[in-house]
């Protein structure tokens, strides 16, 4: 009776040392995630910040960015550029990806509005308040945006034609590879002035808006974003791109003089 005993209460103790051994595991963490995102050069300030209040939330997940001209962006994809969500500052890029079948099925969206603007170095620069006076003699460098690429240099052509003004003054433009580069041409004094984004004069203290551009001069500048069909971590990217256009980063998007969709 004794041995029965003894065998039963041995069998109980090693149940018992089973069940606290399978409640004592760890739970299982997520898997580490990497999401590439290439976004306009005009988005870096407002998407770095947006992107390190994510990864507190999602620990798990690290962002890296491509940050450049739409066009040069695009055409990196095009070439097969490991990419999972591209952020515009033009529909033209987003509607040759989405023509090559490149996004993801009802991921693109509308995110934000611009402006187009004229800026002057705000220490010493010409006193220019009007895009009429960009063909006087006095001025000799306008910075702008290589408009085969880069979306604000396409805008800013539109302006120029608009008011009749783009003969007289492309032979005093110089082009940037994207918008920041002639943000800071135009803080250094390397140019008399330079068209930007609204958004990027904000953000900037070697500067100031000279003139704002009509908004009848130009098309409607839109900011599409979207999730690329061959990511690697789709439901990530879209998980991001939900998140980006939450309440909370729609205010902070108005922090940095974007309009939200």
């Amino acid at each position: 009776m004794r041995k029965i005993f003894a065998l039963v209460m041995s069998v109980v103790m090693m149940l018992a040392l089973g069940c606290g051994s399978e409640q004592a595991k760890p739970e299982k963490k997520a898997e580490p995630v990497e999401l590439h995102v290439a976004a306009a050069a005009s988005l870096t300030d407002v998407m770095q910040e947006i992107a390190a209040n994510y990864e507190k939330e999602h620990p798990n997940v690290k962002i890296t960015f491509n940050f450049g001209s739409s066009g040069a962006l695009q055409q990196a994809i095009q070439n097969g550029g490991q990419t999972d969500l591209f952020f515009s500052a033009a529909q033209k890029q987003m509607n040759a990806l989405e023509k090559d079948g490149l996004l993801a099925d009802g991921t693109r969206r509308d995110l934000l509005v611009n402006e187009v603007v004229l800026i002057v170095p705000r220490e010493g620069g010409k006193a220019i308040t009007d895009f009429q006076q960009l063909t006087g003699a006095d001025i000799r460098h306008i910075a702008l945006g290589e408009p085969k690429g880069v979306p604000v240099g396409q805008y800013a052509e539109e302006v120029f034609t608009k008011l009749g003004l783009l003969e007289s003054i492309k032979g005093k433009a110089v082009y940037g590879s994207d918008v920041r580069q002639v943000l800071s041409w135009v803080e250094s004094g390397d140019a008399d002035c330079g068209v930007v984004y609204a958004t990027d004069a904000a953000v900037s203290k070697k500067v100031k808006v000279a003139a704002k551009a009509p908004a009848d001069t130009h098309k409607p500048i839109i900011y599409p974003a979207a999730a690329l069909k061959e990511s690697k971590h789709l439901a990530e990217a879209k998980d991001f791109l939900a998140y980006a256009a939450n309440d909370a980063n729609k205010k902070l998007f108005e922090k940095y003089g974007f309009e939200v969709k």
